[in-house]
C-alpha cells in the first residue's frame, strides 16, 4: 500500500523480545519498544494490539527460538536420561554465554515479575514453564523408576535452569555456573542409577 510504511512482524517481535528479556515487562514502556521496534504506538497498537499481547507473542517466539534447541538435546539421547539431562544445560550454557542476548532467560525473567503481569501473561508464563518441565519429564521417563520421583526430578531441573538465568544476570562466572549445572547432572544420576 502506498503512503503507508510497512514493517516486518517477525523483526518487530525480536526486538520486543530482547527489551522484555533485558528490561522486563514492567520496564518495558510502550516508549522503550517504539525506539526498539522502530514503531510508533499506534503502529504497535494497530498490529500487536496490546504491550500484554506483544508480550505473549515475544515469549512465544522465545519459547519456539529456545524450545526447540532443548527439545533437540533432550530427545537426542534416547535410553539416557542422564545425557539428555547434560545435553539440555549444555544448550543452556551456550545461550547464557552467547553475547549476542541479554543474559537470563526470559521466561525466568517473567515468572519473577508475575506479580506486575496480567492474568492471561501470567498464565501464559506458567504454561511455558509446564512446557519445559513436560519435556524434561519425558526426557527422564524410566518405566522402572518411581512416577512421583521422576516428577520431582524434572521439577527440580526447572528450578535449577531457572536458578542458572538469576545467578547469569546477578554476574556468575561461567565456572560458577557450571559447577551448578554439574551438580544437578550428578543429582539426576544419582536418583536414576541404582546403587549397587
Amino acid at each position: 500500500m502506498s503512503g503507508r510504511k510497512q514493517f516486518d512482524v517477525d523483526e518487530a517481535v525480536d526486538k520486543a523480545m530482547a527489551v522484555f528479556w533485558q528490561r522486563g515487562y514492567a520496564d518495558a514502556s510502550l516508549d522503550v519498544l517504539g525506539t526498539a521496534t522502530g514503531l510508533g504506538r499506534g503502529s504497535l497498537y494497530g498490529a500487536f494490539g496490546s504491550k500484554d499481547e506483544l508480550f505473549r507473542r515475544a515469549l512465544d517466539r522465545y519459547s519456539a527460538t529456545y524450545g526447540a534447541r532443548y527439545e533437540h538435546a533432550l530427545t537426542a539421547h534416547p535410553g539416557d536420561p542422564v545425557r539428555a539431562i547434560e545435553a539440555f544445560f549444555e544448550v543452556i550454557l551456550a545461550r547464557i554465554d552467547d553475547p549476542a542476548v541479554p543474559k537470563g532467560c526470559l521466561i525466568a525473567q517473567s515468572a519473577a515479575q508475575a506479580a506486575v503481569l496480567t492474568s492471561n501473561s501470567a498464565a501464559h508464563v506458567r504454561g511455558l514453564l509446564d512446557l519445559q518441565h513436560a519435556r524434561i519429564r519425558a526426557a527422564l521417563d524410566d518405566p522402572h523408576a518411581d512416577p512421583a520421583m521422576l516428577d520431582d526430578l524434572a521439577t527440580y531441573i526447572v528450578a535449577v535452569n531457572q536458578a542458572l538465568a538469576v545467578l547469569s544476570r546477578a554476574g556468575a562466572s561461567d565456572a560458577e555456573l557450571r559447577a551448578v549445572a554439574r551438580l544437578a547432572c550428578e543429582t539426576v544420576a544419582n536418583r536414576l542409577i541404582p546403587a549397587d
